[in-house]
């Protein structure tokens, strides 16, 4: 039997909810609930026994002490909506119902806290893997130069610049983790000062030429003969511009040439309006697919040797990524192994 007060003040409740009866049986449920238990139709759960709705012993065992006791039992229930796993806190409380003492059973969606709490870890774990092994090669020779190297020159010079290098890399990791602590705190606010793009690439390549040149890359510009302005941090968008460029010569061949193009559209499909677009493509070895989904993460390489030898510190992109939200723009990139790759800025007018 289907109690419509119940129902109704249960359809009320943005949680989702489950009333059990004495005899252990659903006397009426929300909705919400049956979307997040998969019954269909909140109605469908009506005079079931709950063990044959709520499978997962934790929450079982919560359920039964409640009606035992009348006591609140708060556990956990996992779930998945079909994209990733979900995660609720679940109240039992003890309720007075027409039939006697029941139980009334709330899910209370922590998902987003538990992902956050996921990443907040994740992000420790790689900020110590990243420092510890420059520090724990600091650490090693500063211990041969005390010991057997007091004495020997030659092996003094050598390793006091590995030392050097290795004091760099971590001090640029530090820097980039800086910047971007400060883009994400700012990522909520709209830039407002207007920046000219064609000036701007004109200022990276000049600063860049001599990094170029050392790397035998070749940098040509297109597009930037007349101003091309839009609204944007000045400092964060020479950022990015800086970020993807040096990407394409580290990782691209000698010999070879990294473009740097800008061009307009009055009525762009991705961002459904007016934008300008800046692109940098290279002619490295490129990169599969199945790795561009993933590259704006922070500490996401495609080679970890090779970027830890390059000077990156994996956190390029993923800044790229949080400045271009700040911005309201857009990041495409597309790479074909052997062919080099392509990286799209979309800005709004």
């Amino acid at each position: 039997m289907i109690h419509r007060p119940l129902a109704s003040l249960l359809q009320a409740i943005p949680l989702p909810a489950i009333l059990i009866g004495p005899d252990e049986r659903i006397i009426a449920a929300n909705q919400a609930a049956a979307d997040l238990l998969g019954v269909g139709q909140g109605n469908g759960m009506v005079g079931r026994h709950f063990m044959t709705i709520l499978r997962q012993p934790n929450m079982l065992d919560g359920i039964e002490a409640c009606l035992r006791d009348g006591e609140s039992h708060d556990s956990h229930y996992l779930g998945n909506d079909g994209a990733n796993d979900t995660t609720f806190v679940t109240r039992c409380s003890g309720v007075e119902t027409a039939q006697g003492a029941g139980v009334l059973v709330s899910f209370e969606d922590i998902s987003n806290l538990q992902q956050a709490s996921q990443m907040r870890r994740d992000f420790v774990a790689n900020v110590s893997h990243e420092l510890r092994s420059p520090l724990t090669a600091l650490m090693g020779f500063i211990e041969t130069l005390r010991g057997p190297a007091r004495d020997d020159k030659e092996a003094k010079d050598r390793f006091l610049n590995i030392m050097q290098d290795e004091a760099a890399r971590m001090e640029r990791l530090v820097r980039d983790l800086l910047s971007l602590s400060r883009v994400e705190a700012q990522e909520r606010v709209r830039p407002q000062t207007i920046v000219d793009l064609s000036e701007l690439v004109q200022s990276v390549i000049h600063t860049l030429t001599p990094q170029a040149d050392e790397a035998q890359v070749t940098l040509i510009t297109s597009g930037t003969d007349a101003p091309l302005v839009v609204p944007g941090d000045p400092d964060q968008l020479r950022q990015v511009l800086t970020n993807l460029v040096e990407n394409a010569i580290k990782y691209g061949e000698p010999e070879q040439s990294v473009e740097i193009s800008l061009a307009t559209s009055q009525d762009d499909p991705l961002m459904l309006g007016p934008a300008a677009q800046l692109t940098v493509r290279d002619e490295g070895p490129g990169f599969e697919i199945v790795h561009i989904s993933r590259l704006t993460e922070r500490f996401y390489r495609v080679d970890n040797h090779r970027s830890r030898e390059m000077g990156g510190t994996g956190l390029g992109l993923a800044i790229v990524k949080h400045i271009l939200n700040r911005h309201r723009g857009r990041l495409r990139i597309t790479s074909e192994v052997g062919k080099g790759s392509e990286f799209r800025v979309f800005l709004p007018f």
